[in-house]
């Protein structure tokens, strides 16, 4: 291979690699285990499996929470938590706090099949 040869492959090759090594990854931030955690505590919700994210997230902007999200946030404790047991925890804790609904609480709005959280 000729000398202008290899530097022309080098230079395509060092540019295609500062190009991905350069390029921010794109990862979610939601925390999927949360999701999949509420929806299988609540299976027998039809409307939380619908929802998905916004079960917590009433818009497009994921760092927007309704009441029912900055609740079970808060009864997380840590930020960005991954312990599966800790999360039901939470969950469960989440339930007997009072929802926007006057009267009831996110449990009961649960019980009559309706999504917890409002803005």
């Amino acid at each position: 291979m000729s000398r202008v040869a290899k530097f022309g492959l080098t230079a395509v090759v060092g540019a295609f690699l500062i190009g991905v090594l350069a390029s921010p990854a794109r990862q979610a931030e939601a925390r999927p285990n949360y999701c999949k955690i509420v929806i299988e505590h609540y299976k027998d919700v039809p409307a939380m499996a619908e929802a998905k994210c916004g079960i917590c997230h009433p818009g497009k902007d994921k760092k927007e929470r309704n009441n029912y999200g900055m609740a079970l946030g808060k009864a997380l404790g840590a930020p960005k938590q991954m312990d599966a047991a800790k999360i039901m925890e939470a969950i469960k804790k989440v339930e007997g706090e009072p929802s926007a609904v006057e009267g009831k609480t996110f449990g009961d709005l649960l019980k009559e099949g309706k999504l917890p959280g409002s803005k």
